[in-house]
C-alpha cells in the first residue's frame, strides 16, 4: 500500500509542478538566455519557486518508489503524469491540443492501464544488488 501512495504522490507532483512552473515562466516579462542573473530573477516568481519545489519533491517521491517497486513498473505508470500534464495545460494554460495529441495521450493511459495489472515487483530479492556489492561499468 505504501508504494501505491508514493506513486500517487509522484504522479500528481510533476504534473502540477510543471504547471506552476509553465504559468509562472509565461508570466515573466524577461526572455532568458544566457544571463544567469535573469534565471535567478525568474526563481523569485512564487509560481516558479512552487513548481521547482514541487518538481524536487516528484524526483525524491520517484526514488522512494523505486527503492520499493520494480523500474519496469514504475516508468509506465508514472507516465499517467503526461495525460494529466495535457489536461492541465489545456485547461489552465489554454494551450491548443489537436486530436492526433489526443489520440496519443489515449495510447499512453492504455499502456498504463495495461501495465497497472501487473505486479509491483517481478525480479526476486535475490537478483537485487545488495548495498554491499559493488557495480563494476565496463
Amino acid at each position: 500500500m505504501h508504494a501505491y501512495r508514493l506513486l500517487v504522490l509522484t504522479v500528481l507532483l510533476r504534473p502540477f509542478g510543471n504547471l506552476s512552473l509553465a504559468w509562472g515562466m509565461k508570466h515573466f516579462d524577461q526572455l532568458l538566455g544566457l544571463n544567469p542573473l535573469v534565471y535567478a530573477t525568474a526563481l523569485l516568481n512564487p509560481f516558479v519557486a512552487i513548481g521547482i519545489t514541487m518538481l524536487v519533491l516528484s524526483l525524491l517521491t520517484r526514488m522512494a518508489l523505486l527503492s520499493v517497486a520494480d523500474l519496469s513498473f514504475v516508468l509506465p505508470l508514472t507516465a499517467v503524469g503526461y495525460i494529466i500534464t495535457t489536461f492541465l495545460g489545456k485547461i489552465f494554460l489554454n494551450e491548443q491540443v489537436s486530436l492526433l495529441h489526443w489520440a496519443g495521450t489515449a495510447l499512453v493511459f492504455l499502456g498504463v492501464a495495461v501495465v497497472s495489472s501487473t505486479s509491483l515487483r517481478t525480479a526476486p530479492k535475490e537478483t537485487a544488488v545488495s548495498s554491499n556489492e559493488h557495480v563494476r561499468i565496463i
